[in-house]
């Protein structure tokens, strides 16, 4: 009997534990009380699981100049700070735009077929310039050993200088479906719709190379940067580059770049800005050079542009196509004075010399436009291989054998020496 009672009184206090902390008379956690609104809001955490770690805020990337004005080009010294142990770019580029074009004539590797497009602009920086880390001097080295096959976007990727390319990546460009037919016509071609954000970025990385051809013009090493992070830097605006504004910022990645600084660059006389060609030229120089080139072209009967072309695209940084452009209205001032005394000694046959003109009235309205579908190497490897065979076919005519062969061509010379003295005889005698 004892043994039941004292089972049961265990059973009675073990059911009294059970319901204490357990049961529905058990102590319950105390819910939040409801915010306005009838929303509750969630039981408050300790400090320290609530502050979450927040990654450390990149060190901000500062510029300074020690002079913001130049005259026809210049240096400026260039330092500032960026985080420690990472690289520091300078873009540098001009207000003032140009127009720059290229006529995507490869074999495109997907389909096999040659697109024929032509892509233009006029918002390109007459000037623009990378400036790279000092340690980046060898990879700037095996570019420009590429020679004429470098790549401008493959440029930027090996020297780690892609969030630099900044400026020229915004211009606006224009793309024609192109036809030989077409072009003969006059006509661009077909305009295209506008490309999106990143075909745009690729192609105007292109024109940046179209532009300005060499990696000399577009990179440049020369930035100091230190393990601390501060860095020192030399760069400069050729002398001939645009007057006007010029702006320059540091970058070391796509989410570190400083302000941007702008500079002016100011162009005086005898220097003059030539806005389509996008550079400055001292005008004593090409003034002198085309008055000897114009009193021997009319010499041998011709305006001197065959000459004056290839001498002006050498000596300066003129695009082929604007030289082209601008020797023709040149040409026409030797030649109109060479008329007028060709006419007076009556070395001219009209019959000859309209028949021929009318062939160049068409080939006047050909060529310019031709001249947008090719590179400046292929024009002057075309150009220079006409110089060549002219020059070549005019030595071999004045040659003894060839002229004793040709007894016609004597007499005609002859004659044009007789008419000469006559005429320079009845101009002394008044």
């Amino acid at each position: 009997m004892k043994r039941y009672a004292y089972g049961v009184l265990v059973a009675l206090v073990a059911t009294l534990f059970f319901f204490s902390t357990g049961g529905p008379w058990a102590q319950q956690p105390s819910a939040p009380a409801p915010a306005a609104g009838g929303e509750v809001k969630p039981e408050a955490k300790p400090a320290e699981q609530t502050q979450e770690k927040k990654p450390e805020a990149a060190a901000p990337v500062t510029i300074k100049l020690d002079k913001t004005a130049l005259d026809n080009g210049g240096s400026v010294q260039v330092t500032g700070s960026g985080a420690p142990g990472k690289p520091i770019y300078l873009e540098l580029w001009a207000e003032d735009q140009v127009r720059a074009s290229r006529f995507d004539s490869d074999v495109d590797k997907e389909t096999g077929k040659r697109p024929y497009i032509l892509y233009m602009t006029y918002e390109m920086p007459a000037f623009y310039r990378i400036y790279l880390p000092s340690t980046l001097k060898e990879g700037l080295d095996k570019v420009k050993a590429e020679g004429s096959k470098w790549s401008y976007s493959q440029a930027l990727k090996d020297l780690g200088a892609d969030a630099a390319y900044s400026a020229p990546a915004k211009i606006k460009i224009d793309r024609y479906q192109a036809t030989l037919m077409g072009s003969i016509i006059g006509s661009r071609g077909d305009l295209l719709p506008a490309a999106d954000e990143k075909e745009t970025k690729k192609r105007s990385m292109q024109l940046v190379k179209a532009r300005f051809r060499s990696p000399t013009k577009v990179f440049a090493t020369g930035v100091e940067v230190k393990p601390d992070g501060t860095y020192t830097a030399k760069v400069t605006v050729d002398p001939g580059s645009a007057p006007g504004k010029y702006f320059i910022r540091a970058v070391s990645d796509k989410d570190s770049k400083s302000q941007v600084i702008p500079i002016q660059n100011n162009v005086s006389f005898p220097n003059v800005y030539l806005s389509n060609a996008g550079t400055s030229l001292n005008l004593f120089w090409p003034f002198l050079l085309t008055l000897a080139i114009a009193i021997f072209g009319v010499l041998m009967g011709a305006g001197g542009g065959f000459i004056l072309n290839p001498l002006l695209v050498s000596l300066w940084p003129l695009p082929h196509t604007i030289v082209a452009g601008t020797v023709m209205p040149t040409v026409l001032f030797s030649q109109g004075s060479g008329i007028y005394n060709y006419s007076k000694i009556k070395f001219i046959n009209w019959k000859l010399g309209v028949s021929i003109g009318l062939a160049m009235v068409a080939g006047g309205f050909i060529g310019p436009k031709l001249t947008e579908l090719i590179t400046l190497a292929q024009y002057k490897f075309v150009f220079g291989w006409i110089l060549v065979i002219l020059a070549v076919l005019m030595i071999w005519q004045t040659t003894p054998g060839y002229l004793a062969k040709n007894k016609k061509e004597q007499a005609i010379l002859k004659e044009f020496k007789k008419r000469a003295e006559e005429a320079s005889a009845a101009k002394a005698s008044k």
